[in-house]
């Protein structure tokens, strides 16, 4: 049978990983796939010498592979939002299957790539898009497709949990942390992606859309960093039985749908608590399977290069389908996407961590205890450090809560004049069903 070509379009870290595992396992990739799987051209802005191309020719025009007749799927890993989106959707107009890695395009232009698609008659398959080799998407589109998935959370950016994890065990400060994350590369020189849950909120956006058949909503997504985490913070969260992780939660509620990256209170006794470094994993929860966790390494040029062929298989795969019986991008028929609602913060339910800083005189912990009492606000557990300063700080853990009434909340203990500066307020979640 005839062997499907490929053009790559990007020769980074993914790109030059995806190159050496379709060349070392070739043999292997074509008794899965029913065929050989060739690479028919590499584009690429920067030509780095020192990888071994095995002789194929190198164009600096990326948009040359996309008009290719003889390619058969472009690769997409150049990432980035527009340049993406013009190659993308440029392979899809002159009939060309697509892979992608590209979590950033998907998210915010995946509606309209998927309806071009559509109307073509070609695939779009990104499960390289979220989590690396963890094959999270096909888990959910496929192996959980008979369920009704009420919640999913995960760790879904390794760089924060990598920050998170030193902050904990070595009790570090997030400056000092990130720089030894910067250093090491998991960690870009701008590094505002990953520690301001951008990149996590792209990918909980994708898996969001394709565990309740919603279209993508980046642009609704509560988006929380880590920056203002402080070891105290992570000390204090010890002592009450809990870990800090950086999570993005995604909820089905009567009202809508939840969509929210922010730092997470959750049990230490919990599957996420005891996932470090960089690894990544997503816990989801199905009406019929219960909680399912699907850990591994969210990151790195051959677990993602792992996904990416993965990707290049099922399209091979399914290259004479008729294109109406093929799994659909997002899971759902695209006729059938629901217009659920993403809610906004303020209408989320969550227990709550606070850290406010006091003046040392009776009566102060009154005054805040009335205030919670009176917006329904019940108190789980207070740390209150014995100290002979002028200023102490209190910690407080409540129950759950709709989200405005703490922010209502707290607006009247800033308010007070023995309650000095903000208070640190942290969500916290059970993770329960």
């Amino acid at each position: 049978m005839k062997p499907v070509k490929v053009g790559i379009c990007g020769l980074g870290t993914v790109g030059s990983g995806t190159l050496k595992v379709l060349t070392r396992n070739a043999d292997e990739i074509a008794r899965r796939a029913g065929r050989r799987i060739e690479i028919g051209a590499i584009a690429t802005r920067r030509i780095n010498p020192a990888i071994d191309t095995n002789g194929i020719q190198i164009t600096q025009d990326i948009f040359a592979v996309a008009r290719d007749p003889e390619i058969d799927i472009v690769v997409e890993l150049i990432g980035g939002y527009d340049t993406a989106r013009e190659l993308v959707l440029l392979a899809i107009e002159n009939g060309k299957h697509v892979v992608t890695a590209n979590k950033a395009m998907i998210a915010v232009h995946g509606n309209e790539i998927f309806a071009a698609a559509q109307a073509k008659g070609v695939m779009v398959a990104f499960e390289a898009s979220v989590a690396g080799g963890i094959p999270i998407i096909k888990a959910i589109r496929e192996g959980l497709a008979a369920n009704q998935i009420n919640w999913l959370a995960g760790i879904i950016n390794g760089t924060g949990n990598f920050i998170m994890t030193e902050m904990r065990d070595k009790g570090r400060a997030f400056a000092d942390v990130l720089q030894e994350a910067q250093a090491l590369g998991y960690a870009e020189a701008d590094p505002t992606f990953d520690v301001e849950g951008i990149d996590a909120a792209h990918k909980l956006t994708i898996l969001a859309s394709i565990a309740y058949g919603i279209p993508l909503q980046f642009d609704k997504s509560y988006t929380e960093g880590i920056s203002k985490i402080t070891p105290e913070d992570v000390k204090y969260a010890e002592e009450l039985g809990y870990r800090i992780k950086h999570l993005g939660i995604s909820r089905r509620t009567a009202k809508g749908i939840e969509l929210r990256v922010h730092p997470t209170l959750i049990p230490k006794s919990a599957l996420l608590a005891n996932v470090n470094g960089v690894m990544n994993a997503i816990l989801i929860s199905g009406d019929a399977v219960g909680q399912t966790l699907y850990y591994g390494p969210g990151a790195g040029a051959e677990p993602t290069a792992s996904a990416v062929v993965a990707d290049l298989m099922d399209v091979v795969r399914t290259l004479t389908a008729d294109p109406e019986n093929r799994v659909p991008h997002l899971a759902f028929q695209p006729s059938a996407l629901s217009d659920l609602p993403i809610l906004n913060v303020e209408e989320t339910v969550s227990g709550y961590y606070l850290r406010m800083q006091a003046v040392e005189r009776p009566g102060v912990l009154a005054h805040v205890t009335r205030i919670l009492g009176e917006k329904g606000i019940n108190i789980e557990a207070i740390i209150q450090q014995e100290t002979k300063e002028a200023q102490v700080p209190v910690i407080m853990l409540t129950q759950r809560v709709e989200e405005r009434m703490m922010n209502e909340a707290l607006r009247e203990i800033e308010a007070l004049p023995d309650i000095l500066g903000e208070v640190v307020r942290i969500r916290v979640d059970h993770l329960a069903d």
